[in-house]
């Protein structure tokens, strides 16, 4: 039975990630933490500071943990706007759990990387698993040196490191976190709110994404996988879709005809501008037989309808 520590469980993906190990290994074998204390949280949670080894070394020999989800990062717009603070906090968290997992002997972790990896020097047409990594923030500086300690920790001290390079995550379980790609988070809920959504993406910038449920499932098949096939040490491809700011515009209009958009881009338009317009992810689908179940249409449909319950939600609180 697997004891499991999540660091970063406050954030967009941790949330999710943690309801869903919970209802797959039970409440009592899940450890949650963040930095900031969650009071509302259905199981069970600590505050831990991820850079500190020492601190994850005593949670991990308290509660018997034999696996580790490091979720704690500062993500890209926002590691913008101080690089050498999300440098630090990125590098410093990722080594304090690198090195208590390997003094610890845990037996698999699982580390985020992210398509912020690559740089305007990639095939962005279709991005492959072995392209050129030369990022333009230091976020995907910090995912790109992840990946090759990731590499060397398995090689070294044959630590069972596994890591997806996620698209953007769309998902309806929580407000955007920071992300370049945060606006297709964003334009669902002015859409139900009945407002015009100012995108801060040029309309043609074409990104590829992924629906919250496939990036969970990706994470979980990837970590029950059996170990003899991850092939890839550093960071798989993950694909599911790729589309523009105007096309997902159009679906939406689809379901709610008065919803309007305009484009005023900002710094984040660079940064796109930079990414893979469709990722080829053939070895993640050959080695553990990944593949998405959610397209566009499929997506918005089901973001629409969840925001709309959260919303009529809270007005029935009021």
């Amino acid at each position: 039975m697997a004891n499991i520590l999540i660091t970063g469980a406050n954030g967009q993906v941790g949330k999710v990630l943690t309801a869903k190990l919970q209802a797959i290994y039970g409440k009592n074998s899940v450890w949650a933490t963040d930095l900031r204390d969650n009071p509302n949280f259905d199981g069970k949670f600590g505050i831990l500071d991820a850079t500190e080894e020492s601190a994850i070394s005593a949670m991990i020999q308290k509660h018997q943990i034999t696996e580790i989800y490091h979720l704690a990062a500062i993500l890209s717009a926002k590691g913008e706007a101080n690089p050498l603070g999300t440098w630090d906090v990125n590098m410093k968290s990722l080594f304090a759990v690198f090195e208590a997992a390997r003094k610890n002997k845990i037996q698999k972790v699982f580390f985020p990387s992210s398509i912020a990896v690559f740089g305007p020097n990639v095939n962005r047409a279709l991005t492959p698993q072995n392209a050129n990594l030369d990022p333009t923030t230091v976020y995907g500086i910090s995912k790109v040196a992840g990946e090759n300690w990731a590499n060397y920790y398995f090689q070294r001290y044959g630590l069972d490191i596994r890591s997806l390079r996620y698209p953007g995550i769309i998902g309806y379980q929580s407000l955007p976190g920071g992300g370049t790609t945060d606006y297709a988070v964003e334009i669902y809920h002015k859409a139900i709110l009945g407002e015009t959504y100012d995108c801060f993406i040029a309309a043609n910038t074409k990104l590829p994404m992924i629906f919250m449920d496939d990036a969970i499932r990706a994470t979980i098949e990837i970590m029950q996988a059996p170990q003899e096939n991850i092939k890839t040490r550093t960071a798989y491809n993950l694909a599911s879709m790729s589309f523009t700011p105007s096309e997902i515009a159009g679906v939406i209009q689809k379901e709610i005809p008065a919803f309007s958009m305009k484009y005023t881009p900002d710094f984040r338009q660079d940064i796109a501008a930079s990414w893979p317009e469709v990722i080829d992810d053939s070895p993640a689908r050959q080695d553990w037989n990944w593949k998405p179940a959610y397209d566009l249409e499929k997506m918005t449909k089901e973001m629409l309808f969840q925001i709309e319950k959260q919303y009529n939600k809270a007005l029935e609180v009021e």
